[in-house]
C-alpha cells in the first residue's frame, strides 16, 4: 500500500498519496497502451464517481499473461511524472484484470480532472514501463452544480414546424483563462457557437432519451474559444425528437410544445478565481435562415435571412426578442454513456441520371444515412430542391412511395454572393438517390457530396471470404448498422418511423458487437429501456417509447420486450461488462416477472405465456402456392419460448452476480416452463409446433427440446430447410438462429447452402439485385423489378443482417467462452464448407486483436490465428489427418505458446497469446 502524505491538490482540496517508488528495471518487450475510461479515450464529462479503467498489453513473447498491475492517479501530468502528488495509487496488485478496473480513490468533485498511468508485470517476471498518461474528467455530479436557469425564446409559434430559434448572450472575460467548460442541454436539439466558432463537432445533441426521466447534457472544453474582453455565445435550437414528427400518425410534439435551453460556461482563471456564464433572463432570441427543420421531413433554409456575426461580440441584437424562464421539469440530467453522433465519412456521387420522367438524379452509389453538402453558385433567391430516395423504380424513375409520409426534402434559397456551400442542421435522410431541381445550369458531380452520419461507434470487426457475394453481404450488414445506429438502434432511417424497435435490436445485438464497439451505445439505450419500462414490468415496443399512450400501452411483445434481458446479457458476454448486468438486473427481473404473472392467467397452463399479442416471426416467408401458403409460426409458441429464453438468461445473470437465491428460483422456474413447453409444442416423435424452420431453430437454439427427442427434431429441422431447396422461410425472430443452430446441430452444409443461395428468398438475392444495405423484406424489390408493399418496405433495415454473427462465430470461428466473457478466454472454431476455399475475421476486443483466417488448397488447410496478450484460447481444428499438424512449419512440441493436445484430442489445442500459423492435411 502506498503511504498517505500531507500534499493536497489545490483546485479540489483532496488528500493526495505519495507515489515515490523504487526505480526498478523494466522490459522493453512488455508495454501498456490504449488506456480507456468507460470505453472512452480521455473523456470529459464522466458522471460515474467510480469509472472503470482498461488497458491493452503488448508483448514480444507468446503466451504472455498479466500477473500484476499498478495504477497511479494524480491531479496533473506533472504529479504523475514526479510521483509526488498522487490522488490514488493501487500499489502492486496481483491480478490478471486489465479491463473494467474500478477507480477506488477519493470521490471526485464536479469538473475534476484525473490523470492516470498503469504499469504491469507478466508471467515471465517482466515489468513494463509506466504507460503514457491518460485522463478522465468528471462532469456535473450533483443537481446543485447546475446554476443556470431553463429559458425559452419569447417568440410567437404555431403547432406546425416553426423557424429554428436563435439565442445569444454577450459576456466579458476578465483575466487570463486557465480552463473553461461549457455544459449544455436543451429540449429539442441544439448547435452552439462561441465567438463565431462551432462548439464541438457532435450532432443531434443532446440526443434522444426517455425525455420525461432522463435528459443528457454535453461537456465541452471551450478554453481555446475564449478571447480577452468581450465574448458572445449563440445557440440554435431545433425541434428534433422533442417536438418534431415522430411516427406515422402525423402527430408532433410528443414530449412538449416549447423548445428550451440550459447552458452554463465555467471559466477558471490563472489567479484562482472563476466565472459563470449562465442561461438566464439576460439572453435574447430571434429567428433566422432555418425556416423549418424536421427529422423526417427535411429542412428549408433561406440564406437571404442569415444574420452574419450573430454569435460574435458587438452584434446588434436590439431588434431581437427576449426569453422567458421555463419549468425545470422532472428529467434527471445525465452525462452521455454512449458515443455521440458525428459526421463519419463522405460519399461522392458516381453518376448523374436523367429519368424517363425528366428528373435530374444523383446516384451516390451507396444507400446511406445523413445528408448531402450542396455547392452552388446562383442568383439571389434561387430555390434549390433536394429530394431523397432509396431506389429507382423498374422504369428508372425516382421512387418515394416507401417513405410513406416522410418528405425527406431539403430546400435552399441562395443568397446570391458567389459560391455557396450548405449542409442541413437538424434533419437526416436515408437515401441512395438525390433528385435535384432549381439549378440555373446542369449540375456536375461536384455539386453534391454525401455526408454520412451515425453514432461514433468505432469499427472493431471485419470478415471476408472467397465468395465475393458474401463479402458484399458483409458490406451491406455494416452499412445497415451504421445507418441505423443514430443515437438509438432504429429499425429504418428513411420513412416516418425511425424508432428504437426492441425486437430488431435484440436479434442483431451480437452481430452489432462484432462489427463495432457498441458497449456504450447499448449502455445508454438500455438505461432508457429501464426508464420507460412500465411499472408492471412490460417493456415498450420501441425505446424511447413514443407509441404508448395513457391507458393504451404499446408494450409487452414476446421477442421484442425480451431485449430487456437479451441485450444486457450480450453486452456482458462480448465486453465482460459485469456492471451492465448490475444496473439492468431490476429491469431484467421485472420483465421475467411480468411474463410469469401473465402466464398465470393462461387458460391452458400457468407456465405457458400465451395470452398477449406479439409480432411473432415478423415478415416470415409467404408464398402464392396453394399447397404452401407460407411459414407461419404460432404466436403462443413464440411467447412461450421467449418466456423460457429470458428466464434462462436471467438465471445465468443471477449466477454471474452471485445472487444465489434468485439463481435457484429462476432455475426452478425455467424447468417448469420447459416442461410445459414440451407438453404443449413437441410431439413424442420430435415434431415441434407448426413444423416451421423457426419452430426448430428456436426450440433447439433455446435448449427446449429434451435430449431423447433432439435427434429426431434435428432431422425434421433439416427436412424443413430442404423442403424447397434448401431455402429459408424464417422471419425476424427465426432468421438470427437459423444458421447457428443448424451448425451446432451438425448440419453445417445446410447452413452454407442457405448462405450461398442467390435466389429469392435468401441473403444474397438482394445482393444480386444491387443492394448496398440489408432490406426489411426478403423481396423488397421483386425479381420483376417491382416493389413490395410500400407501406412497409425499407431498403435499409438491419434485422436480417443478423447472419453476420454466423459469419464471425462459425465460418471464421471466433467465439466467446461464456464462463470467461469479454474474450478473456477465446474459442477458435472455424467451420470450412460451402465450397469456400478461404474465410477469415478479425475483432478488436478490449484485450486487443483476435483473428482467425483459414484457407484450403490441394487438400491442405492452413489456419492463421492471433490471440491478444493477457488472454488464451482453445482451438478446435477441423478434419486433421493424424501426424500432419504443424505450426509455423514446426512440430507442435517445438512451438512456443502451444500446449500439446491430450491423447485422443489431436485437433483440440490450448494456445497462449501470439500469432500462429497452423497447417495440416485434411481427412
Amino acid at each position: 500500500m502506498a503511504m498517505m502524505c500531507c500534499n493536497t491538490v489545490k483546485a479540489f482540496r483532496i488528500p493526495a498519496i505519495l507515489c515515490v517508488l523504487p526505480v526498478l528495471a523494466f522490459s522493453a518487450g512488455l508495454s501498456v497502451g490504449d488506456l480507456k475510461c468507460e470505453y472512452k479515450t480521455d473523456p470529459i464529462g464522466i458522471d460515474d464517481p467510480m469509472p472503470r479503467l482498461s488497458w491493452i498489453l503488448e508483448s514480444d513473447r507468446r503466451g504472455t499473461l498479466q500477473t500484476a498491475y499498478e495504477i497511479r492517479v494524480a491531479g496533473s501530468p506533472a504529479g504523475l511524472k514526479s510521483g509526488s502528488a498522487c490522488i490514488w495509487a493501487t500499489g502492486r496488485r496481483g491480478s490478471e484484470q486489465s479491463v473494467h478496473v474500478p477507480y477506488e480513490g477519493p470521490a471526485p468533485a464536479s469538473g475534476q480532472r484525473f490523470y492516470w498511468q498503469v504499469r504491469v508485470w507478466d508471467n515471465r517476471g517482466r515489468k513494463s514501463e509506466w504507460s503514457a498518461p491518460a485522463f478522465w474528467e468528471a462532469g456535473l455530479l450533483n443537481p446543485s452544480d447546475w446554476k443556470a436557469s431553463w429559458i425559452e425564446p419569447d417568440l410567437k409559434e404555431d403547432t406546425t414546424s416553426n423557424p429554428c430559434p436563435m439565442l445569444r448572450r454577450e459576456f466579458a472575460v476578465r483575466g487570463v483563462v486557465k480552463s473553461a467548460r461549457a455544459y449544455i442541454t436543451c429540449r429539442g436539439l441544439y448547435e452552439a457557437e462561441l465567438n463565431g466558432t462551432r462548439i464541438g463537432d457532435v450532432l443531434f445533441t443532446p440526443g434522444w432519451t426517455a425525455y420525461q426521466k432522463r435528459l443528457q447534457y454535453q461537456t465541452y472544453d471551450v478554453t481555446g474559444l475564449l478571447r480577452p474582453g468581450e465574448n458572445a455565445v449563440g445557440v440554435l435550437l431545433g425541434d428534433g425528437w422533442h417536438r418534431g414528427y415522430l411516427d406515422w400518425s402525423g402527430r408532433n410534439r410528443h414530449y412538449g410544445d416549447r423548445l428550451a435551453l440550459l447552458l452554463q460556461i465555467h471559466i477558471l482563471y490563472e489567479d484562482g478565481t472563476d466565472q459563470w456564464v449562465l442561461s438566464d433572463s439576460g439572453w435574447k432570441s430571434s429567428t433566422g435562415p432555418i425556416r423549418m427543420s424536421d427529422i423526417y421531413h427535411g429542412e428549408t433554409y433561406d440564406a437571404r435571412l442569415e444574420k452574419p456575426g450573430w454569435s460574435r461580440a458587438g452584434y446588434d441584437d436590439s431588434a431581437w426578442e427576449g426569453v422567458r424562464q421555463a419549468d425545470a421539469g422532472a428529467a434527471r440530467l445525465i452525462a452521455p454513456a454512449g458515443p455521440p453522433v458525428k459526421r463519419m465519412e463522405e460519399v461522392h456521387p458516381v453518376k448523374i441520371l436523367k429519368t424517363p420522367e425528366g428528373e435530374t438524379v444523383f446516384d451516390m452509389g451507396q444507400n446511406m444515412v445523413g445528408w448531402v453538402r450542396l455547392k452552388i453558385e446562383a442568383p439571389r433567391g434561387t430555390a434549390i430542391v433536394l429530394k431523397h430516395a432509396e431506389a429507382l423504380d423498374k422504369n428508372g424513375n425516382f421512387y418515394t412511395a416507401n417513405l410513406r409520409s416522410a418528405k425527406q426534402t431539403v430546400r435552399y434559397f441562395c443568397r446570391g454572393s458567389g459560391v455557396e456551400t450548405f449542409e442541413p442542421h437538424f434533419t437526416f435522410q436515408g437515401f441512395r438517390y438525390v433528385s435535384v431541381s432549381g439549378f440555373p445550369h446542369e449540375p456536375g458531380l461536384g455539386a453534391l457530396t454525401g455526408v454520412v452520419i451515425h453514432s461514433n461507434i468505432q469499427p472493431t470487426g471485419s470478415f471476408s471470404c472467397s465468395n465475393p457475394l458474401v463479402n458484399q453481404l458483409q458490406h451491406n450488414i455494416q452499412w445497415g448498422q451504421k445507418g441505423n445506429f443514430v443515437d438509438v438502434p432504429t429499425d429504418c432511417p428513411q420513412r416516418d418511423e425511425r424508432m428504437g424497435w426492441t425486437g430488431d435490436a435484440q436479434v442483431f445485438a451480437r452481430t452489432a458487437c462484432f462489427n463495432a464497439d457498441v458497449a456504450g451505445f447499448f449502455t445508454k439505450w438500455l438505461g432508457d429501456l429501464a426508464a420507460d419500462q412500465l411499472t408492471n414490468g412490460a417493456v415498450p415496443h420501441v425505446i424511447p417509447d413514443v407509441l404508448g399512450k395513457p391507458g393504451s400501452p404499446a408494450a409487452g411483445a414476446a421477442g421484442w420486450a425480451d431485449a430487456a434481458v437479451v441485450v444486457p446479457w450480450t453486452v456482458y458476454q462480448c465486453y465482460g461488462d459485469r456492471r451492465i448486468l448490475e444496473r439492468q438486473y431490476p429491469s431484467m427481473k421485472a420483465w421475467v416477472e411480468y411474463m410469469r404473472a401473465r402466464a398465470a392467467t393462461s387458460h391452458v397452463d400457468p407456465m405457458l405465456w400465451n395470452v398477449d399479442y406479439t409480432f411473432g416471426d415478423w415478415l416470415a416467408f409467404h408464398s402464392d402456392r396453394s399447397d404452401y401458403p407460407g411459414a407461419t409460426t404460432d404466436m403462443d409458441f413464440i411467447s412461450a419460448a421467449y418466456f423460457a429464453r429470458s428466464t434462462d438468461l436471467l438465471q445465468r445473470t443471477a449466477v454471474a452476480l452471485g445472487k444465489q437465491e434468485d439463481a435457484e428460483q429462476y432455475g426452478a422456474l425455467l424447468e417448469k416452463i420447459k416442461a410445459a413447453f414440451v407438453r404443449e409444442f413437441i410431439s413424442e416423435n420430435g415434431r415441434v409446433a407448426n413444423n416451421t424452420q423457426t419452430c426448430y431453430a428456436i426450440a433447439l437454439g433455446f435448449g427446449l427440446v429434451p435430449e431423447p427427442l433432439r435427434e429426431m427434431a434435428v432431422k425434421r429441422f433439416g427436412w424443413a430447410v430442404n423442403m424447397f431447396g434448401p431455402q429459408l422461410t424464417t422471419g425476424f425472430l427465426g432468421t438470427p438462429l437459423l444458421c447457428p443452430v443448424l451448425t451446432q446441430c451438425g448440419r453445417l452444409e445446410d447452413a452454407y447452402d442457405l448462405v450461398n443461395r442467390k435466389e429469392y428468398p435468401s441473403w444474397l438475392y438482394p445482393v444480386t439485385a444491387g443492394a448496398t444495405t440489408i432490406w426489411e423484406r426478403w423481396d423488397g424489390i421483386k425479381p420483376d423489378g417491382s416493389f413490395q408493399d410500400p407501406g412497409m418496405n425499407s431498403l435499409n433495415h438491419y434485422a436480417y443482417g443478423a447472419i453476420g454473427e454466423w459469419l464471425y462465430r462459425f465460418a471464421a470461428g471466433i467465439e466467446i467462452d461464456e464462463k470467461n466473457p469479454g474474450y478473456k478466454h477465446i474459442l477458435i472454431q472455424p467451420h470450412p464448407g460451402g465450397g469456400w476455399n478461404r474465410a477469415g475475421a478479425s475483432l478488436e476486443t478490449l484485450y486487443g486483436r483476435v483473428a482467425s483466417e483459414w484457407e484450403i488448397r490441394d487438400g491442405k488447410m492452413s489456419l492463421s490465428v492471433e490471440i491478444p496478450v493477457n488472454t488464451d484460447a482453445t482451438l478446435f481444428l477441423p478434419a486433421v489427418k493424424s501426424g500432419t499438424l504443424t505450426e509455423g512449419g514446426k512440430a507442435l512440441s517445438k512451438s512456443e505458446g502451444i500446449k500439446p493436445p491430450e491423447d485422443g484430442k489431436r485437433s483440440i489445442l490450448q494456445a497462449g497469446s501470439g500469432r500462429y500459423v497452423f497447417s495440416w492435411t485434411m481427412e
